[in-house]
């Protein structure tokens, strides 16, 4: 079955995903903003990396900032009522003109929103501005006043975090309204448990459809405690990737799809598209090279890597003018679809991850006619159902 020929059921139920949705929202603290990468095979469209501290927003469309900026008002004057002033905290990439760029367009966004908006940290102190693509971004001086971030003596109101934590909490945080949540950070998240939340969404839409869930979702486990030093835990971990590979085989099959199954092997933190591979089978895994199971093993900050996220690989049937692979990448405020750019990678095949440096971003008033027919749609609905997932796993950190 190709999902985009149910395009039409989709629809026709517009109505009843609507109310189905909202009723959702209601039951989750749904995320002031998140991005989602998507694979779509034609018989499958997935989430395959969620992202709660989302940068890139440099790459949105000028077009869908007016639509952000309201959604970024209406959710902060929903959660945080009397709010005048958004500080955001950024990560700390000097050096990384895009990552700037993107912390200059949320800036634009708030600002556009209403709010007034600074930028900068304690570990920021000094710098005065970073140069981004189109120009410089001014910082403000942070101090970290008896456990309370303080600019020019003052709080603000509500601090916007775009820093996912993964080298721990951040002194001071914890006496401030902050969004996202820092419990939500990578030193506490982990990859497999928004697709532990997500799983009961996608089953109760796919019901609602009346439609197999399995089209819209990867299927995935988690191994556990592997030590891949050592030579009985890499054994374990390819017996198990091989089952993996063999019910997936099984499905395509039932499925009448002519193709071998791929995993891919995560690092179960966030990792910028680091310590990935993909494998066909167990065998390949025991005879990596020291360096490759190096690079699988490595985590930002040098964190232990013990748990990992097995993932199906969901192949892109999307190509750009030059025959590249893209895959969408969808930004998301207030839970809800907001701006779509595409991620294309001319050194990569249909089925590799594209994340890495090779990788360019269309944005999506620039290549739609191209392949953004079905953003509206399924895209949308997954990324949307990603956000509830979000929602759900900040209840089960916060306890």
């Amino acid at each position: 079955m190709h999902i985009h020929n149910l395009s039409n059921l989709l629809e026709s139920n517009r109505d009843l995903i609507t109310a189905w949705m909202n009723q959702k929202r209601q039951e989750v603290p749904i995320p002031i903003y998140g991005s989602v990468d998507i694979r779509d095979s034609g018989w499958k469209v997935s989430v395959v990396d969620a992202n709660h501290f989302p940068a890139g927003f440099n790459n949105i469309s000028e077009n869908d900032e007016m639509n952000m900026s309201m959604l970024l008002k209406d959710h902060i004057n929903r959660k945080h009522k009397d709010c005048t002033w958004v500080h955001i905290f950024p990560e700390s990439h000097t050096r990384n003109q895009g990552y700037i760029e993107n912390l200059s367009t949320i800036k634009r966004l708030i600002e556009k929103a209403g709010f007034r908006c600074t930028v900068g940290s304690p570990e920021l102190e000094g710098h005065g501005s970073l140069q981004g693509i189109t120009g410089p971004l001014i910082l403000h001086d942070v101090v970290l006043e008896n456990s309370k971030l303080k600019i020019n003596g003052k709080r603000p109101c509500l601090v916007l975090l775009n820093n996912d934590l993964t080298e721990g909490m951040i002194d001071g945080l914890g006496t401030h309204n902050v969004s996202p949540p820092p419990h939500m950070g990578w030193q506490r998240r982990r990859k497999s448990e928004h697709y532990s939340c997500l799983e009961p969404y996608v089953n109760e839409i796919a019901e609602l459809l009346k439609i197999d869930p399995w089209h819209l979702m990867a299927d995935w486990f988690v191994s556990e405690d592997k030590c891949l030093e050592k030579q009985s835990c890499r054994e374990m971990l390819a017996t198990e990737i091989d089952d993996f590979l063999a019910k997936i085989k099984f499905k395509y099959q039932e499925k009448g799809i002519d193709r071998d199954p791929v995993a891919f092997i995560k690092n179960d933190r966030g990792t910028y598209g680091l310590g990935i591979m993909s494998v066909t089978s167990g065998s390949q895994l025991l005879n990596l090279s020291n360096r490759k199971f190096k690079r699988l093993m490595y985590s930002k900050g040098g964190v232990d890597v013990e748990n990992f996220l097995i993932q199906e690989g969901v192949p892109t049937t999307l190509k750009s003018k030059e025959n590249a692979p893209v895959e969408p990448v969808v930004y998301l405020v207030d839970g809800q679809a907001a701006s779509w750019f595409y991620r294309i990678n001319d050194s990569k095949g249909d089925i590799e991850n594209l994340n890495s440096p090779s990788a360019r971003f269309e944005k999506f008033s620039e290549s739609s006619e191209q392949y953004g027919e079905h953003a509206h749609g399924w895209h949308a609905l997954v990324a949307e159902l990603s956000m509830l997932a979000m929602g759900s796993e900040s209840i089960l950190q916060e306890k």
